[in-house]
């Protein structure tokens, strides 16, 4: 009996709040991909690397090739089921950015996307959120210290091993670094506000031929994955594609502190691919 074809992988990454649940359900209408949120994958991946490496038990027994096989074939473990009936698979993790030497030894030609959003803005999301579920104690924050007010929520939410700050600098890792090129940096603003405009320089990105969209009906809710964290309605995608223009609530003097991490607007000393309203795109 012959094998399925083994699927392409590619990754979608970048920050919280910055649209990849909304990217992930927008792929997922296309009959040849099979996207989601977060898998489990990456965690396996960096607790598996953790397991066998330097100064492991079993770290002197097991060779470079011995791990690479391994790293495949979580993948190919997980999505078992979609071999043969999907021909892309995207797999979707905030640690990615930080493991592209890794992942383009794996997958080579894979390509990254990666969700951005003006920081203060993603800050500003995830306040929403916690103000909006007032009577629960999300896991987004270890004790009372950290989530006393909006100032210790935000610094918090910054911190380089946290929700925002640990994606903001593993992108600038990945943006800066040698496989910059297989990178693409979508900002959630100009998805939400043109997707018929985003999703066919994605598809050129990716190499694969365009696929019509439907931007008035998406579907996509990961309800039992918020209650676990506490924090309701964080991957719930509205059916209609669009931006909705809001005034910030975050104090004034925060929002202008966060406004100030666009470092992706810039890119220079990149050779990443970008899509804002800004440049557009860069190549």
């Amino acid at each position: 009996m012959t094998a399925p074809p083994s699927p392409r992988y590619h990754f979608i990454t970048g920050l919280p709040r910055a649209g990849s649940t909304l990217l992930s359900a927008l792929l997922l209408q296309n009959p040849r991909f099979h996207a989601g949120m977060t898998s489990p994958v990456g965690g396996l991946f960096r607790g598996m690397l953790n397991q066998l490496g330097a100064g492991s038990e079993f770290g002197p027994i097991v060779t470079t090739e011995q791990r690479r096989r391994l790293a495949r074939g979580l993948f190919e473990s997980y999505y078992a089921e979609q071999a043969g009936s999907k021909d892309v698979i995207f797999d979707t993790n905030r640690m990615w950015s930080a493991q592209m030497p890794a992942l383009m030894d794996l997958f080579p030609g894979a390509k990254l996307i990666a969700c951005v959003r003006n920081v203060a803005w993603v800050m500003d999301s995830i306040e929403r959120r916690y103000r909006a579920n007032p009577y629960e104690i999300t896991r987004l924050f270890s004790d009372d210290t950290e989530r006393n007010t909006v100032y210790s929520r935000v610094d918090t939410l910054a911190q380089r091993n946290r929700m925002v700050g640990y994606p903001w600098t593993a992108l600038k890792e990945a943006f800066y670094g040698e496989h910059a090129e297989s990178l693409l940096v979508v900002d959630y603003d100009l998805l939400a506000q043109a997707p018929h405009k985003v999703l066919p320089l994605i598809y050129q990105f990716l190499g694969e031929p365009e696929y019509a969209h439907n931007f008035e009906q998406v579907k996509y809710d990961a309800t039992d994955f918020d209650e676990a964290l506490g924090l309701h309605g964080l991957h719930k995608v509205r059916a209609r594609v669009a931006l909705e223009p809001r005034q910030t609530i975050l104090p004034p003097d925060l929002f202008e502190q966060y406004s100030q991490l666009s470092f992706w607007q810039d890119g220079s000393r990149s050779r990443a691919n970008v899509i804002t309203a800004k440049n557009h795109q860069k190549s």
